[in-house]
């Protein structure tokens, strides 16, 4: 990964005032924190359409549009594959989607979404 370089870049007001709010309701982080999270995050969201990020009390973590986190997902998945181990990837995501009331989409995003992004969701124990 390449070290942080300065870049200018200007904000229109409104944008400005809504990141000041954001900033005031994350304590700790810092105005340029905030915008490499947000924008890291809006990338995220482009390369997996149905994925946002939402706060909460263990802080920023990835969620399905209309659903729950990732990482709840993938825990499903992955006891589906160790109760069943010898059931296909589509096998694994219909019954993911049955156990969890998603749709079979919904489960191949958070899916694709965790094999992009592994290191983000510590299943085990629970919400990163």
């Amino acid at each position: 990964m390449m070290s942080p370089s300065p870049r200018s870049i200007r904000f229109e007001g409104a944008v400005l005032d809504k990141l000041a709010k954001f900033v005031m309701e994350h304590p700790g982080l810092s105005v340029s924190a905030a915008v490499n999270l947000l924008i890291t995050e809006a990338l995220r969201m482009e390369e997996h359409p149905g994925v946002l990020f939402r706060t909460g009390p263990t802080g920023r973590r990835a969620v399905l549009v209309g659903g729950p986190d990732v990482w709840e997902v993938i825990r499903a998945v992955k006891a589906t594959r160790t109760a069943d181990a010898d059931a296909s990837p589509e096998e694994i995501v219909a019954m993911v989607a049955e156990y969890t009331g998603l749709q079979p989409h919904h489960v191949r995003t958070a899916i694709r979404y965790w094999s992009s992004h592994p290191e983000l969701l510590p299943v085990q124990g629970g919400p990163p």
